[in-house]
């Protein structure tokens, strides 16, 4: 059996639901239960958190919200060089597979996560070619995707992935015809931009006239005077006070307290939302096409994940085989590692999530795995890193912060959405 401790390590800040699935597929699991229950059944923060797993039993992220360039510099990969990492959405995945490192351990506790990145594996290797690749998982709204799947890609998926994206719903429409509906406007994040949409065109603040603009200048003023405002209306600061307001963005009733710090969340989300609209030019920042108009730039015409970009198509056909996807948490896998037998890991942001207990298990396993100069890096909701104090000193005393470096990525990280990245650097 595994420890409590090992419950939350894995993506539990990405996991979320995407899919109208039968009702086997959107029970809140055990693992993710004991994560993010704390407080008593009947008591406000129970009752949230409990409406929080129950929303979240399924993928939320087709696409992850974590800047895989920052990551890859971080990182340093290459060739010979393993990582683990979180699953998620499994962009990330496939983008770091363009810096040759030898193996890549993907783990999610998500069922949901876990087939969507063998998926994207399988789509990488069996697809013939870049057009076909793109136009499922870029594009992701065309009808031909479902004979591409069924041509190409069924076959090389493992039984229990081919099963789920076979299986169909009530009006037997089978799973993997998101691929044909824009796989991006669904799920729990998917339906909040939506809603957010909504909300802004009825409130007079359309948000997709940003997806045409080309100047940081006229992004800035547009944002000033449309955008800003929006969030100093009492309706919305009252709204955004409530913690179930976030979970839509993958934030826990745990984990908004983080985020808002010792200010309004009206304000915080306001700011995070200014780095994301002006912070970086259209033209480079594909979150922001999401965020905006939920959908990538058509081709290589615009700004595109790493995976998705022509360029790297056959490199990453090539070395999909590389990586292992796997259903654990996090320091689960770390025990079957032997010691100083990797070079890097990332954690997203499910640190945020964690108790001590939970935090120094982690760190330890991560310790005893790291070999001299392996790199951990994470994201948090608030800007200070979160290990001090809180990790043992003996354990932290074996890696070395790199604070100025952290910070210098964090404002260059295009997702826009975290306080704070962290790198922290196994010494010798």
């Amino acid at each position: 059996m595994p420890r409590p401790a090992t419950d939350l390590d894995a993506s539990l800040s990405d996991v979320g639901g995407l899919f109208a699935a039968p009702a086997r597929d959107r029970r809140p699991s055990a693992r993710l239960r004991s994560a993010v229950h704390r407080a008593g059944l009947w008591s406000r923060e129970g009752l949230l958190e409990r409406a929080f797993t129950t929303m979240f039993s399924g993928l939320v992220y087709p696409q992850i919200w974590e800047d895989p360039v920052v990551d890859l510099e971080a990182l340093a990969l290459g060739p010979g060089k393993r990582m683990i990492t979180i699953a998620s959405g499994g962009c990330n995945v496939l983008s770091y597979l363009t810096a040759d490192p030898q193996e890549i351990i993907a783990v999610d506790l998500n069922a949901h996560h876990v087939a969507l990145t063998r998926l994207k594996l399988a789509g990488a290797r069996h697809f013939p070619n870049y057009a076909t690749f793109f136009r499922f998982f870029g594009r992701a709204d065309d009808a031909a995707n479902i004979a591409a799947y069924r041509t190409f890609v069924r076959n090389g998926l493992d039984a229990e992935t081919a099963a789920y994206w076979d299986r169909r719903d009530l009006v037997r429409r089978p799973r993997v015809r998101l691929f044909t509906q824009n796989i991006y406007k669904h799920g729990v994040l998917g339906r909040f931009i939506k809603l957010s949409h909504v909300g802004a065109r009825l409130a007079g603040v359309p948000l997709q006239p940003l997806t045409e603009m080309r100047g940081l200048a006229e992004q800035q003023a547009y944002f000033d005077q449309v955008i800003a405002p929006f969030f100093d209306r009492p309706t919305v600061r009252w709204l955004t006070s409530l913690k179930a307001s976030l979970f839509g963005l993958g934030i826990p009733p745990a984990q908004y307290e983080a985020l808002a710090g010792d200010a309004e969340m009206a304000d915080v989300l306001k700011q995070r939302l200014e780095k994301l609209i002006c912070g970086f030019p259209m033209d480079e920042n594909y979150f922001t096409h999401q965020a905006l108009g939920r959908a990538y730039a058509p081709g290589d015409a615009g700004p595109l994940p790493l995976y998705l970009q022509s360029t790297h198509f056959s490199d990453i056909a090539a070395r999909a085989n590389r990586v292992s996807v796997v259903r654990q948490s996090f320091t689960e896998r770390l025990h079957a590692e032997a010691d100083a037998s990797l070079d890097g890991y990332v954690l997203l942001d499910a640190q945020d999530w964690m108790t001590d207990t939970q935090l120094n298990d982690l760190w330890r396993e991560i310790t005893r795995t790291a070999r001299p100069g392996a790199r951990v890096i994470f994201r948090t909701a608030g800007e200070a890193t979160i290990l001090p104090g809180r990790v043992a000193d003996g354990v932290l005393a074996a890696w070395d912060y790199r604070q100025a470096q952290s910070e210098d990525l964090c404002r260059r990280d295009r997702s826009a959405i975290y306080g704070g990245f962290h790198l922290y650097i196994r010494q010798a």
